[in-house]
């Protein structure tokens, strides 16, 4: 079920209002035959507002929601009377939610921070009232501006997770494990590829009642920056995460060379992930003794922190919170 509730992509068409005419007015009344021009200014149309909520952690809500209407301004009136703007639309989403414009595919903002508001589609302006172009030398202007139309646009919205450290490594690494070891978090866990296919996040509770988050990001595979096996949808949620966490299996052939291939992976879509800091922690390791600890540590590289960890027995996992903390302290 949480799968099917966790929605991190939508693609919707907005329209925003439609801004108000200006009035083409006199002023008339008893014993005034012929009054200036009085024409009031149309309203502003609504905008489509992005706002972020902290409570909100899916695109859920907009998922079956493909149109998105603001109103229309009103017309200006007589006695320079303003039309009513029309009503604005605000769009509730998760913090790290990025919108982009379908036909250009350039991204236009992110959202980061709780109770921020952006504007996704503006209004249109409303057109100002006869009595704005009355001069000197045209005292009786008979004409005002129309409202300018709203503007519709289809827009994507894509969601990346936002954490302190991030869980990097092919399916079946031993993500979802930890996790479930490491938090309060229940992901789903099975002795198969993508058994993940969401991310998961989980408050780790460190020392001195302090905490971090956690996000097992789904599995990557070879080629994934090419968008293999779902690759750019996984590989987006890794970018809003402070500190990586790579994980390996001892079971691996050969570690150093799939360590290279999931660098290499993040490198080729999206150049900044290789200067975050990392970590590699080496799971199943109640499987290995400590002479082939030693061997697998030798083909390593030197300036990697790594650690060789087993979630079942709880071997080293206060031990890497350890190391996690002091990463990230020292890249903050």
């Amino acid at each position: 079920m949480a799968e099917q509730n966790f929605i991190d992509y939508v693609k919707i068409c907005c329209k925003s209002g439609d801004g108000g005419a200006g009035a083409m007015h006199f002023h008339r009344e008893k014993y005034v035959a012929k009054g200036g021009p009085d024409g009031g200014n149309g309203g502003d149309g609504g905008h489509v507002i992005l706002r972020g909520n902290r409570n909100v952690w899916t695109l859920l809500a907009l998922k079956y929601r493909k149109h998105v209407s603001a109103g229309n301004g009103d017309n200006g009136a007589g006695a320079q009377k303003t039309g009513k703007k029309g009503e604005s639309i605000i769009l509730d989403v998760p913090l790290g939610t990025i919108a982009k414009d379908v036909e250009t595919g350039e991204v236009e903002f992110e959202i980061t921070e709780d109770g921020e508001e952006k504007i996704l589609v503006a209004g249109g302006r409303g057109g100002l009232g006869n009595a704005h172009f009355k001069t000197s030398t045209n005292q009786t202007p008979r004409y005002a501006q129309p409202g300018e139309d709203g503007i519709t646009s289809w827009k994507i919205l894509e969601l990346k997770m936002l954490a302190d450290v991030g869980l990097v490594g092919f399916p079946n690494a031993g993500k979802s494990t930890l996790l479930s070891v490491i938090s309060a978090a229940k992901p789903k866990i099975a002795n198969y590829a993508f058994t993940t296919l969401v991310p998961n996040l989980g408050m780790v509770k460190y020392r001195d009642a302090r905490s971090f988050v956690m996000a097992d990001i789904p599995g990557i595979i070879e080629d994934a920056h090419k968008g293999k096996g779902l690759g750019h949808r996984f590989l987006r949620h890794i970018e809003r995460n402070a500190t990586l966490l790579f994980m390996i299996s001892c079971e691996s052939d050969n570690i150093k060379a799939e360590y290279d291939i999931l660098l290499s992976e993040l490198e080729k879509f999206n150049e900044e992930l290789i200067h975050k800091p990392r970590v590699l922690a080496i799971t199943k390791a109640d499987m290995i003794d400590d002479e082939l600890k030693k061997w697998i540590t030798s083909e390593l590289p030197d300036d990697l922190p790594h650690l060789f960890i087993s979630s079942v027995t709880n071997h080293n996992i206060q031990t890497l919170k350890d190391l996690l903390w002091e990463v990230m302290q020292n890249h903050k």
